[in-house]
């Protein structure tokens, strides 16, 4: 991988990935981490003092409006080597959960930010990904050469589902994850894998002190498996480890 881009780095599951992916043998040229105030991200400044690679980069991913500069700020570093790997991270899980008590605001906040803002961020940037895809031709499917990677939870799971309640974060979270599977078959042609990852029920502000898996168990476990990505996995859902899960 030349070129990564990581959302919502500020702590958590985004934090823990531009860690993994900093120690890795032949980390990437450039690795691109969003949040939106960089100034509440201690961690990720200091990561950016001790790697050159590491570029920090402030927005506000529901103001699409912003798009169009964000995708040149980060074309002009790539140049024509493009984009290699985007992972949509960002997100947000809202406190109501079963359909008495869900609100329409709820519903609303997590549609936009956990569908309709990593869909919009991969059209904005297929220019990038089409062009790293194009710039190896003769290179195997996978992160390697262009994919796209949408963070989605086993919450989304229709099949998994045996508990009901939290309604607007499954809702949004399935609806990304057909999102995922269109984007799939739209981007085939192009040499562009897209996938759908659970990264498991982690210790963060998201999945609180209950969950069964920390930040580095479940981000090493990530970056290993997308290192193994080929076209046989192209529109499908997937944990962590690499285990395919039912829609």
């Amino acid at each position: 991988m030349k070129s990564v881009l990581i959302t919502g780095c500020n702590r958590g599951i985004g934090l823990g990935l531009v860690k993994e992916i900093l120690k890795l043998p032949k980390p990437p040229k450039h690795l691109f981490a969003t949040c939106r105030d960089p100034q509440k991200a201690p961690e990720l400044q200091q990561l950016a003092t001790e790697h050159s690679s590491l570029h920090i980069l402030q927005i506000d991913l529901n103001n699409f409006t912003k798009y169009g500069g964000f995708v040149k700020s980060i074309d002009d570093i790539v140049k024509e080597e493009g984009l290699n790997l985007l992972i949509n991270n960002a997100g947000i899980a809202t406190k109501s959960t079963r359909i008495n008590m869900v609100k329409d605001t709820d519903m609303i906040s997590s549609f936009v930010t956990n569908t309709v803002a990593p869909v919009m961020l991969s059209k904005a940037f297929l220019p990038l990904l089409k062009k790293a895809s194009a710039f190896q031709p003769d290179a195997p499917l996978g992160v390697s050469r262009a994919c796209i990677v949408n963070i989605s939870s086993i919450l989304a799971s229709n099949a998994k589902n045996v508990e009901g309640g939290v309604i607007a974060y499954r809702a949004s979270k399935a609806a990304l994850n057909s999102a995922t599977k269109s984007m799939s078959i739209d981007l085939k042609d192009s040499k562009i894998i897209t996938i759908a990852l659970h990264p498991g029920w982690v210790k963060t502000s998201m999945g609180g002190s209950n969950a069964p898996l920390d930040v580095d168990y479940s981000t090493k476990s990530i970056v290993q498996t997308l290192l193994t990505l080929n076209d046989t996995h192209n529109g499908g859902f997937y944990q962590y480890d690499g285990k395919e899960l039912p829609w």
